[in-house]
């Protein structure tokens, strides 16, 4: 089944995009991410030189950028100057992956050193700037309905509410917000943050979400490279499941095999 992610003037066939930080070896992040097929990677700029012939950067060339599609995020940055530059900057390390029309970016504007939860004014103010300069944002946000609204009249190409704070495993702790993002967006909704566990995935998936992005999930998982196969089958069910259409729920029970079913069978 053909059932491509939209983002921008790009179509992807995962749905899962994985990170690229808190692995154990750099070994570990590239046998995860071929084993989970995703073909969006993140990476965050502040924390690589910007030239790829760097030592600390070898795993990316490791990477068959053929296949893969780099998703610079602007993580670290505390105001939206901040965010802009790293966009900037992470274009930049496209082009030297050999992706010079790639201008993706994960805008992150964090000023809360305790939470980590994305600042909304700033996100909105960089979010602008970069829209017009012909960035295609997905925007990291809290999961308020109201802010991703904004966020999509603006010119974003996503809304990408976290179930919850960064890094914590908690899951899907917002899920009525999340719900009315997903029920009022004309946008791909992609859950980041929080997710913990394959199910949880699955589940956000089930929910109508059109894609998951995670990183320390995998990274920190016992066996990286078997967790990151979890999810993305994690992703793959919940995505079928959606297409699907759950049964309707009943207050009492219901037998699996109506008597008038079996007079008529018995009949033929």
């Amino acid at each position: 089944m053909f059932d491509p992610l939209k983002i921008g003037n790009k179509s992807f066939s995962s749905r899962l995009m994985l990170g690229t930080g808190k692995y154990k070896t750099s070994q570990d992040a590239i046998k995860s991410i071929k084993t989970s097929e995703c073909e969006i990677v993140t990476v965050a700029i502040r924390r690589l030189p910007t030239n790829i012939n760097h030592d600390n950067i070898s795993f990316l060339k490791s990477l068959n950028w053929e296949n893969l599609w780099l998703l610079p995020n602007t993580a670290g940055s505390q105001t939206a100057e901040d965010a802009i530059r790293m966009a900037f900057l992470g274009h930049e390390l496209a082009c030297q992956l050999g992706q010079e029309d790639n201008f993706f970016v994960k805008l992150e504007v964090i000023s809360d050193p305790k939470y980590l939860l994305p600042d909304p004014i700033g996100t909105l103010k960089a979010a602008e700037f970069l829209v017009n300069k012909g960035f295609t944002v997905l925007p990291y946000i809290n999961a308020d309905p109201m802010l991703a609204l904004h966020l999509e009249d603006l010119g974003c190409s996503t809304v990408m509410p976290l179930g919850s704070p960064i890094g914590s495993g908690q899951g899907l702790n917002n899920l009525s917000n999340i719900q009315i993002i997903i029920e009022n967006a004309n946008v791909p909704v992609i859950i980041d943050a929080g997710i913990g566990a394959p199910s949880e995935a699955t589940r956000a998936m089930e929910l109508g979400a059109d894609g998951i992005l995670l990183n320390t999930a995998v990274a920190q998982a016992k066996n990286p490279e078997q967790m990151a196969l979890s999810m993305k089958l994690g992703v793959q069910s919940g995505r079928l499941g959606y297409l699907a259409g759950r049964m309707e729920k009943k207050y009492y029970a219901t037998p699996s095999s109506p008597i008038n079913q079996i007079s008529q069978s018995s009949e033929l």
